[in-house]
């Protein structure tokens, strides 16, 4: 068993480490992320979390004291390159990965748990965020560990068996340290999941085997350190901003854009959960049809399907907030192959055999659109074929042709199978294709710009129009975001080293504004590209005082 965890341990860093060094920082989070940990590491304060000379309180210090120590054991300091940072999020998938290998082999077997570790390493959400220097990783990976303690926990008390005495610790440093990485998502999670079992079963006296005293005192112990220390140092604006801004703004109304109707998860589910979405909502329809039977199930259907249902509800909605409750989805695909053929592939209810189906076609429909991804982006934003398109491709069409078949249960050795083909299509489309679309990647080619053209070494960027996070961390702490008035007066006040970034557009206007002291813009770079957090097509102009 200890074979299994050691080689999910590998799979799944291998699947994360292509693109780590060649993807781009990602606006707009990541950027924001990383920034603010970068500027730790060049101030000494690891307690205060700035972007540039705004707080950033939207989130706890967990994330960025994580990156800090990964920056700092690099020996790069300030200069670490972004991969530096997303090793963080590539280790928390693979703890996640072998933490729910763990589960599933304690509540299923060894081949159950293997089956669901591939299944999480394999995902397109998993293969996203870990390769994405932001908390969705680590969180995961803090609520696997929450909920496998727990689901032990639980069906030790359905058994009348002793709990394990270091099950109720792993429950509550999990929880802890979920809270210091993204507040209270974990707790969420698993109060869900224990109040859908409760209400299931009219039994409470399970919970006292959590230990609840002691173990509310080590997530006291865990958090209450720097949350005292940032509450004294920002005047409790960081209560005001990350609880009642934050939390309660994406509960009360949509923030930051992202107001969605109820839908979004149902509609995203085989594009993330790809390919094993038609596998696990197999798996989790032959469960719910059984789940009077089985407490095992009705754990895994409580971890899901009440934090899906939250979430639906909740107005804000991105993709990645769910992804703490694909594990118990994961799980179940585990539980398929302990049964018979006959069993696993019991006759379905009408309605569930139309879900089914819908979702053979989304999953189909996910996997032929990755295939023309692969190929067509490079074609249609840069007029070039990418060979390595080709077998990018094949092995996504390989993928989907493994993970869908006509029965709900798919066997262990073509969920390998599977899991291998996805891994080698997000090895070339995040390792190769993705970084090579030159036009959408403008801070990167803005920074090169900057490099080449810069007439001192500590010459300062002034931008213009185009304010992206990305290009913070790339060019570097003190660019200055503004219009074209100040990038004007940011050139007059450094004649010498200062740059300019401005729309082409407004070259004459900022011509007129230095003409009044006597200047003029000489233009040393232009980048031609596309903002894709925006949708604007931009042609910038990278200036200086003309001799």
């Amino acid at each position: 068993m200890s074979r299994n965890y050691i080689f999910l341990f590998l799979f799944s860093l291998v699947m994360t480490a292509s693109g780590l060094a060649s993807l781009p920082p990602l606006d707009r989070d990541e950027p924001r992320f990383v920034q603010a940990t970068k500027q730790m590491t060049e101030t000494g304060d690891y307690v205060d979390i700035r972007f540039q000379d705004a707080s950033r309180y939207q989130k706890p210090i967990g994330i960025y004291w994580l990156q800090s120590a990964a920056v700092t054991l690099s020996g790069e300091g300030a200069q670490a390159p972004i991969w530096i940072y997303r090793l963080i999020s590539a280790l928390g998938i693979a703890i996640a990965v072998v933490t729910i290998a763990w589960t599933g082999a304690n509540l299923f077997g060894a081949n159950a748990g293997l089956a669901a570790g591939l299944v999480m390493a394999a995902i397109f959400a998993t293969a996203f965020e870990g390769r994405d220097a932001k908390t969705d990783a680590m969180l995961l990976a803090c609520c696997v560990l929450a909920q496998g303690a727990l689901a032990q926990i639980y069906l030790a008390s359905r058994r009348n068996e002793p709990v394990a005495g270091h099950l109720p610790w792993i429950f509550w440093a999990a929880q802890g340290a979920a809270i210091l990485i993204k507040g209270p998502i974990a707790p969420l999670l698993s109060a869900l999941t224990v109040l859908t079992l409760v209400a299931f079963e009219r039994d409470w006296r399970w919970l006292a085997r959590l230990k609840a005293g002691r173990g509310l005192i080590l997530v006291l112990l865990i958090v209450l350190p720097w949350l005292a220390l940032i509450t004294w140092k920002s005047n409790g604006a960081f209560l005001q901003q990350a609880v009642g801004k934050d939390m309660l703004g994406k509960v009360a109304q949509g923030e930051e854009s992202h107001g969605v109707p109820p839908g979004f998860y149902v509609l995203t589910y085989c594009l993330f959960m790809w390919p094993f979405g038609l596998v696990a909502l197999g798996a989790g329809l032959q469960a719910l049809n059984r789940l009077r039977d089985d407490p095992r199930l009705r754990f895994c259907l409580a971890w899901y399907v009440p934090f899906w249902l939250v979430f639906e509800l909740i107005p804000t909605k991105l993709p990645h907030y769910v992804l703490p409750a694909y594990p118990g989805m994961a799980l179940l695909i585990g539980w398929l192959l302990t049964l018979t053929p006959q069993e696993a592939n019991a006759p379905l209810r009408r309605w569930q055999t139309w879900l089914w189906w819908a979702t053979a076609f989304g999953t189909v429909l996910v996997t032929v659109g990755l295939a023309v991804l692969c190929v067509g982006a490079p074609i249609y934003l840069m007029n070039t074929f990418l060979w390595w398109s080709v077998p990018a491709a094949a092995a996504a069409l390989g993928a989907g042709y493994l993970a869908v078949s006509r029965q709900t249960l798919v066997p262990l050795v073509r969920i390998g199978g599977a899991a291998v083909c996805a891994g080698i299509t997000y090895a070339l489309l995040f390792g190769d294709i993705v970084p090579s679309l030159k036009p959408i990647w403008m801070s990167r080619e803005i920074e090169a710009a900057v490099r080449a053209d810069r007439p001192c070494e500590m010459s300062v960027l002034a931008s213009a129009q185009y304010h992206e996070p990305s290009l913070v961390f790339l060019v570097g702490t003190k660019t200055v975001l503004t219009d074209v008035d100040g990038v004007a007066q940011h050139l007059l006040g450094d004649p010498a080293c200062a740059l300019g970034l401005a729309p082409v557009g407004d070259q004459k206007r900022l011509d007129d504004l230095l003409a009044g002291q006597g200047k003029k813009a000489s233009r040393v770079a232009e980048i031609d590209g596309i903002n894709y957090s925006s949708g604007d097509k931009l042609s910038l102009g990278l200036y200086r005082v003309a001799n």
